[in-house]
C-alpha cells in the first residue's frame, strides 16, 4: 500500500511537471497562499487531518492540520507546482496536485474516504441534509416547529396539525379543522420528506398527525420556483425514521367528552433497512364544532383513526429507496340544532323535532409515496418519487330532516384517485452557484356524485306539493397537471444570496390553462445579525377538481333545491402577483424578532364556502382580488425557558363573482359586482402566544390564540366578536423501576371555558353557526418499552 501510495504521489508530480511547463509559468513572482478543505466523502468537515506540501522532487516544505471546520492554509509558498497530502487515522490518504501562479492558487478540496463502514444513521443524516438542500426557502418565510417545539405544547403529540399550524404567524383558524394561512382559502400544500402529497378531497378531519413529524415548516411568502399550485403555505413534514427514533412507545390520552386517544410508535434498523409506524385511533362524543354553545353537543360523536409507516432501504452511501404510507379514516356526525322551526312539509311526517336531525360524513384517504435519493459525486443531489392518493367524502343526509328545514336532502359521494411523478435535483456549479431543477406530473380521476331528494315549487319558489321526488346528479372528469421549473441559487458573497428561475405549469380539466411563472428571492446578512429579504412569485392555482360544483341546472328548476341564481360558470385557475419582504433580528443569544409585509395581486381570485348541508366545499372565483398585511413574530430561549409571540394583521377582498354564480343570491351579485368585500375567511387581526419551562423534572407549557373575527351578514360587511382562548399543559417525566420511563401529561383546553363563535351561520358559504371547543380536561401516560430500546441497532 505504502509503495502504492509513492507510486500515485510521484506520477502526480511528473504530471503537475508537463502542466506548468506547458503553460510557461515557471518563473517566481512571490509568494503566495494554498488554501482548502478537508472533508469524508459525505462531505462532512474532517478537522485534525495531518497535511504536508511536497515539491517537485518530494522535499517537503510545509505541515500543517484541518481546523474543527476542517479548513487548512500554507502561507509564503512560491509559484510552482506541489503535491498536497492528507493523512488521519481510519481515513485512507488522499492526494491533489496544486498549480501555483503569480495570481495565486485556487482552493483546494481533499476528499478522504473512511477505512471502516458506516454506520446507517450516519449515512442517513447525510442523505436527509441532501434532500433538504432540493427545496431553498430564500426570499419567503419559514416558520419551524421542532419536534421538542410540538412536545411542548399542551397536549404534546396529540395536538391535531391544524391547531399546530394556529401557533404559526398569519394562520386563522375556521370550522371544521381547516386553516386559512395569509388571507388565501385553505390553498395549503402538504409535503412530507420533499414529496408533494396530491391533494385529497376537502374535510374536516386531519389527515396527517404531528405524532410522526421530526419537524415541521410552515413556508409562505414569495416562494422559490419549485413551489406550485398549492402556495399561500407549504407545510413541510420532515418524518421520523428508525434511525432517528429508534425503540417504541405506547400512551394513552383522553379525557372529557368521552376522549380516549391511544397511540402507538415503533422504530428501528435492521443492517441497511430503517422502519418508523405509528398508528392512532380517536373517540369523541365532540367531534366537530357544533351549532349550539354548550360543552357537550347532540350527536356530534366521531371515531377516527390513523397510521403512517416509512420504510427505507440504503443501497449504498449514496442511494436509498424509502417508501411512505399512510391512511385516514374518519366517521363524523353532524351535530343537530334544537329549537329550528320546519321550513317544509313532509307527507306522513306530522312533526320532526329539529334535534332528531342525524346526520353523518365518511372521509377516506389513503397515501403512498415511493421516492429514490441518490447522489452523483460531490455535487449532483436528485430524489425521484412516484405517488398516489385515494380519496373519498360520503355525506349521509337525514332525509326527512333535511327534507323538512332545508327543502333538499343530498346524498353526497365524491372520490378522488390521483398518481404521478415528481423529481428534484440540484448541482453545485462553480462561482457559488446552485442550479436545482425538476418536475411534477399527476392524473386525477374524480367522481362527483349527487343523489337528491327535494319538492316540487311554484314559480315563486314556495312548496308545491309535500311528496319529494329524487334527482340524480353525476359527473365524472379526468384532470391532468404538469409542471416544470428551473432556477439559479447564486452567492455573490457570504451575506448575499440570490435565487431565480421560473417554472411552466399546464393543467387540463374542466378548462385547460397554462402559465409561466417567473420568481425571484434575494436574502442579505448584516453583519449586526440583522437578515433581510425580499421575493416576487407568479402564482398559478388550479381549482380542486373534486369539489368544482357542476350542477346541471335545468335539472332542479321549479323545485326547492333550485340554486339561487342561474349561473354558474365553471372556475378557473387563480393567476396572481405575490410581493413579500421583511427582516429578522437576532439579539445576544436568546432574543429574535423578525417583521414581515407582503401583498398579492390576483385575477380570478378562487375561495371556497359550504353552500349547503352537506358538510362539502365549494370553489368560487372573484374576477379581481387584492391580499396584503403584516406579521411580527419574536422568540426568547434561555436555559430551560422558551417563549414566543406571532402577531399579524390581514385584509383579503374580491369584487365581481365570475364563476360558482348559482351559489349567490341576486342582491349580493349586484353589490359583489360594484364592490370590493372581505372574503369569508378575512381574520383581520391574529395573535399566538406561548410559554415553556422547565423546573425540578417538570415541563409547564402554555400557550393562547386571540382572533379578531371571521366575517358575517350580508355580503360578508360584518365581524364576529373576537375570541381568545389558553391552553395550559403540565408534563413529567419519571423512571419505574423494572418498567422503565414513563410520560405523565395533564392537559386544559380553553383554560378559561371562553364560549365563543368561529361562525353565526350568516356570510358568503356559511351553512349553520360553529362554536369553539369549550374547556376540557385530559390526562395522558406514555411508557418508552425499554426491550426495544435496541431496535435502532449500532449508531
Amino acid at each position: 500500500m505504502r509503495t502504492f501510495r509513492i507510486l500515485s504521489l510521484g506520477l502526480a508530480v511528473v504530471f503537475s511537471q508537463m502542466i506548468i511547463a506547458s503553460a510557461g509559468n515557471a518563473q517566481t513572482r512571490g509568494a503566495q497562499r494554498i488554501t482548502g478543505t478537508v472533508k469524508d466523502t459525505l462531505g462532512r468537515p474532517l478537522p485534525q487531518a495531518a497535511l504536508s506540501l511536497r515539491t517537485q522532487d518530494g522535499h517537503v516544505v510545509g505541515k500543517t492540520e484541518s481546523d474543527s471546520q476542517g479548513a487548512f492554509s500554507f502561507s509564503g509558498v512560491a509559484p510552482g507546482a506541489y503535491a498536497l497530502m492528507a493523512q488521519k487515522p481510519k481515513f485512507v490518504s488522499a492526494t491533489a496536485i496544486v498549480s501555483v501562479t503569480s495570481a495565486g492558487a485556487k482552493p483546494v478540496t481533499l476528499s478522504m474516504a473512511s477505512e471502516e463502514a458506516l454506520s446507517l444513521p450516519v449515512i442517513a443524516q447525510r442523505l436527509e441534509k441532501a434532500r433538504n438542500s432540493l427545496s431553498p426557502t430564500t426570499g419567503g418565510s419559514s416558520y419551524t416547529f421542532t419536534q421538542r417545539a410540538i412536545q411542548e405544547l399542551p397536549q404534546g403529540n396529540n395536538t391535531p396539525l391544524n391547531q399546530v399550524l394556529l401557533q404559526a404567524p398569519g394562520v386563522a383558524e375556521d370550522s371544521y379543522g381547516q386553516v386559512h394561512v395569509r388571507g388565501d382559502h385553505a390553498n395549503l400544500q402538504y409535503r412530507i420528506d420533499g414529496v408533494q402529497l396530491p391533494e385529497g378531497i376537502i374535510g374536516f378531519a386531519n389527515a396527517l398527525s404531528p405524532r410522526f413529524a421530526n419537524s415541521i415548516n410552515l413556508l409562505d411568502g414569495a416562494l422559490p420556483a419549485e413551489f406550485g399550485y398549492r402556495t399561500a403555505g407549504i407545510v413541510d413534514i420532515h418524518t421520523k425514521t428508525g434511525t432517528i427514533a429508534p425503540g417504541g412507545n405506547i400512551e394513552f390520552f383522553g379525557g372529557q367528552r368521552t376522549t380516549l386517544q391511544p397511540s402507538f410508535e415503533l422504530g428501528g434498523t435492521a443492517e441497511k433497512f430503517s422502519y418508523y409506524l405509528t398508528g392512532t385511533y380517536f373517540h369523541s362524543t365532540r367531534g366537530i364544532e357544533p351549532p349550539t354553545p354548550g360543552p357537550s353537543p347532540t350527536n356530534d360523536t366521531t371515531d377516527q383513526g390513523r397510521y403512517f409507516g416509512d420504510f427505507s432501504y440504503i443501497f449504498t452511501p449514496t442511494l436509498r429507496l424509502t417508501l411512505l404510507t399512510g391512511a385516514a379514516i374518519s366517521n363524523i356526525e353532524i351535530p343537530a340544532n334544537s329549537g329550528q322551526p320546519p321550513a317544509f312539509s313532509l307527507i306522513g311526517v306530522p312533526s320532526y323535532p329539529s334535534i332528531d336531525v342525524h346526520e353523518r360524513q365518511l372521509e377516506e384517504n389513503f397515501y403512498n409515496v415511493l421516492a429514490l435519493q441518490g447522489a452523483v459525486g460531490p455535487k449532483l443531489d436528485y430524489q425521484l418519487a412516484a405517488f398516489s392518493r385515494y380519496s373519498t367524502i360520503h355525506f349521509v343526509p337525514d332525509i326527512p330532516g333535511d327534507l323538512i328545514f332545508n327543502g333538499a336532502a343530498s346524498n353526497v359521494f365524491r372520490t378522488s384517485f390521483v398518481n404521478g411523478l415528481q423529481g428534484d435535483a440540484s448541482y453545485l456549479l462553480p462561482a457559488a452557484n446552485t442550479v436545482r431543477g425538476g418536475f411534477y406530473f399527476s392524473g386525477e380521476n374524480a367522481y362527483i356524485g349527487n343523489h337528491e331528494m327535494v319538492f316540487p315549487a311554484n314559480p315563486d319558489g314556495s312548496q308545491a306539493s309535500t311528496t319529494p321526488f329524487r334527482i340524480v346528479d353525476n359527473l365524472q372528469i379526468t384532470d391532468w397537471l404538469y409542471g416544470g421549473y428551473l432556477q439559479d441559487e447564486w452567492k455573490p458573497t457570504e451575506q448575499l444570496t440570490v435565487n431565480f428561475g421560473a417554472r411552466f405549469d399546464l393543467s387540463d380539466a374542466f378548462v385547460r390553462a397554462t402559465q409561466f411563472s417567473p420568481r425571484v428571492g434575494v436574502v442579505y446578512k448584516l453583519p449586526t445579525k440583522t437578515t433581510l429579504h425580499a421575493g416576487y412569485a407568479r402564482y398559478f392555482t388550479p381549482p380542486q377538481t373534486e369539489v368544482v360544483n357542476d350542477v346541471s341546472i335545468q335539472k332542479f328548476e321549479k323545485t326547492t333545491g333550485a340554486p339561487a341564481s342561474p349561473l354558474n360558470n365553471l372556475p378557473a385557475p387563480d393567476r396572481s402577483h405575490y410581493f413579500d419582504a421583511g427582516v429578522t433580528q437576532q439579539i445576544g443569544s436568546s432574543l429574535n424578532l423578525g417583521i414581515d409585509s407582503y401583498y398579492k395581486m390576483s385575477r380570478d381570485l378562487l375561495d371556497e364556502g359550504q353552500f349547503g348541508p352537506a358538510l362539502v366545499f365549494t370553489p368560487i372565483n372573484y374576477e379581481k382580488g387584492r391580499v396584503y398585511g403584516v406579521e411580527a413574530t419574536g422568540s426568547y430561549t434561555t436555559g430551560d425557558l422558551y417563549a414566543y409571540e406571532n402577531f399579524a394583521y390581514s385584509v383579503a377582498q374580491g369584487t365581481h363573482v365570475v364563476a360558482g354564480q348559482l351559489n349567490f343570491g341576486p342582491d349580493e351579485l349586484a353589490y359583489i359586482g360594484s364592490h370590493y368585500i372581505f372574503l369569508d375567511h378575512d381574520q383581520t387581526f391574529t395573535n399566538s402566544a406561548g410559554v415553556a419551562y422547565r423546573w425540578l423534572g417538570f415541563m409547564f407549557s402554555v400557550d393562547s390564540l386571540y382572533e379578531s373575527g371571521l366575517r358575517r351578514g350580508f355580503a360578508n360587511t360584518g365581524n364576529l366578536l373576537p375570541n381568545f382562548t389558553v391552553n395550559l399543559g403540565v408534563t413529567k417525566s419519571f423512571v419505574v423501576p423494572k418498567v422503565g420511563p414513563l410520560e405523565a401529561r395533564l392537559s386544559v383546553v380553553n383554560l378559561f371555558d371562553y364560549t365563543y363563535k368561529i361562525r353565526d351561520g350568516t356570510g358568503i358559504g356559511v351553512f349553520a353557526a360553529q362554536y369553539g371547543q369549550r374547556r376540557a380536561i385530559y390526562g395522558g401516560l406514555k411508557w418508552e418499552i425499554p426491550f426495544l430500546a435496541a431496535l435502532g441497532g449500532s449508531h
